[in-house]
């Protein structure tokens, strides 16, 4: 796929990306799957989906960053964690990133679909995915938690819609802690997932920056007011909603797999 691809600069696109940005970064405070409305958005304007992908990933981190540091007191109990998991949370983002870079785009068109299918089930199964690994709380040893980090950093590092849960999930499989230690974890960790994934995303090319610049200062934004105004909105409606959309967009994306015969 050509590097000069570009999306449309007009102040209206700009805005609505800005718009996008801030929403989908609300959802991702609130209740998560925010991918699922900014990705297909962007698909939406034209962009091809590596470049899609890549540009999402970049404008949402950003937004993560004031949630990062709202769970910092908790770090002096989930320190030893962290420098545990760092590395292959390092790799497995890298290398995650390194094969969605070096995708074919007909490939990656293949698997998106798929992607968001499998987002939207978690998404829409939250509830039965956490009351699993409760009830096998600390069945896994921490070299298998290792393993299943590595695995997680790839796919956050590839797609990402979804990695938090597969984080939160995993944790209380093989880490002892309350929900909200667990959950700091799962935000740092996330947080140099999506920032080593972005790097290479912007040395590749293939982010647009002015839309990427247009959806992050929109994600900051929204993540903050959505912080602030977070317990006036029920998460659980807006959770079946989002996975509702999800199932939606996947129904899409299989229809222009039919129709550009890749499947």
């Amino acid at each position: 796929m050509p590097h000069d691809f570009a999306i449309p600069g007009d102040w209206l696109t700009l805005a609505v990306l800005f718009v996008v940005g801030g929403v989908a970064s609300a959802i991702n405070t609130v209740a998560g799957g925010g991918s699922l409305l900014s990705f297909p958005s962007l698909i939406g304007f034209g962009v091809p989906s590596v470049e899609a992908n890549a540009t999402n990933a970049a404008s949402l981190w950003p937004g993560s960053i004031g949630g990062a540091f709202g769970f910092r007191n908790l770090l002096s109990v989930a320190g030893h964690h962290l420098k545990t998991l760092l590395p292959p949370t390092l790799i497995g983002s890298v290398l995650g990133a390194w094969i969605l870079i070096h995708s074919s785009p007909k490939s990656f068109d293949f698997a998106v679909p798929f992607l968001i299918l499998l987002a939207s089930l978690m998404l829409a199964f939250q509830a039965r995915i956490k009351s699993w690994s409760i009830r096998h709380s600390r069945e896994v040893s921490p070299l298998a938690g290792i393993v299943i980090q590595f695995f997680v950093a790839l796919y956050g590092g590839y797609f990402g819609a979804g990695m938090g849960l597969m984080m939160l999930a995993s944790f209380t499989l093989y880490i002892e802690g309350t929900i909200h230690e667990l959950n700091a974890m799962k935000v740092w960790l996330g947080l140099v997932i999506n920032f080593a994934a972005t790097v290479l995303f912007l040395i590749s090319g293939k982010v647009l920056l002015v839309a990427c610049l247009a959806m992050a200062l929109g994600g900051i934004l929204g993540g903050y007011l959505a912080a602030v105004l977070s317990q006036k909105v029920d998460s659980e409606k807006l959770r079946i909603a989002i996975a509702v959309y999800g199932f939606a967009m996947s129904v899409y994306f299989f229809y222009r797999l039919v129709q550009s015969n890749l499947i």
